[in-house]
């Protein structure tokens, strides 16, 4: 596998910036990572592809100063022509650049532009997109981003059909002994974080149930887990 999985855990929790209180964005994500988060879910929204504006560029890069070269960053552009702003990304620090296939009509040049800046490759998909509409790519990625909520908000509620999705490309993976990984994101919380365990997933995005309302991100890391060990 391509990424290091963190000790005695097998799915690496991935929380969801978006989530976090913007006045205290760095705060915020530097507490996240001390609190067991594995790496960041940088969401940038344009208000074409999705309804709704967030981060951009100089955000991403003053977070990369911020938390120093180790930190993970993980930016997901749910963007048009993401091809178009794939490079000024990774400069500004992401290590991990996922596009939308819906969004990009020249995916496979997409993918190999992501990968010639250094940065490691994820493909998302909506909820009402055909799986068969990434076969094509998955050899030449490292994940697969699947949305098991319609993008543009957080806070929304998982959609059910998206665990059998997930046990559909978890098979189609395996029987064909590729070492892509499946990470999911949105409404995921503590009545669905097992389902999507155990339907194969490697990664969780986690956002409102991630960062309480009590501030206690600990707390929540712990929450979190016990629904994974159960």
């Amino acid at each position: 596998m391509l990424y290091a999985r963190a000790v005695n855990r097998s799915i690496r929790l991935s929380p969801s910036l978006l989530s976090a209180n913007a006045a205290t964005l760095g705060a915020d994500a530097a507490a996240a990572l001390a609190a067991g988060g594995d790496r960041l879910h940088y969401d940038v929204m344009d208000g074409r592809f999705v309804p709704n504006i967030t981060f951009g560029m100089p955000v991403l890069a003053h977070l990369r100063s911020a938390l120093g070269p180790t930190a993970y960053l993980d930016a997901h552009l749910m963007i048009v022509e993401p091809e178009r702003y794939v490079e000024a990304f990774a400069k500004a620090g992401a290590n991990h650049i996922s596009v939308h296939v819906e969004a990009s009509p020249h995916l496979h040049r997409t993918i190999q532009l992501i990968r010639a800046c250094g940065a490691h490759v994820g493909v998302a998909i909506n909820p009402a997109t055909p799986l068969q509409s990434l076969y094509e790519v998955l050899d030449s990625i490292d994940t697969v981003l699947m949305m098991t909520v319609n993008p543009g908000f957080g806070g929304q509620q998982y959609i059910p059909q998206s665990t059998a999705k997930i046990r559909t490309l978890r098979a189609y993976i395996d029987a064909n002994g590729l070492s892509t990984q499946i990470q999911v994101d949105g409404g995921i919380a503590l009545d669905t974080i097992a389902t999507v365990a155990a339907a194969g997933v490697d990664d969780v995005v986690v956002g409102s149930a991630f960062f309480r309302a009590d501030g206690d991100l600990q707390r929540s890391t712990a929450a979190l887990q016990a629904r994974l060990d159960a």
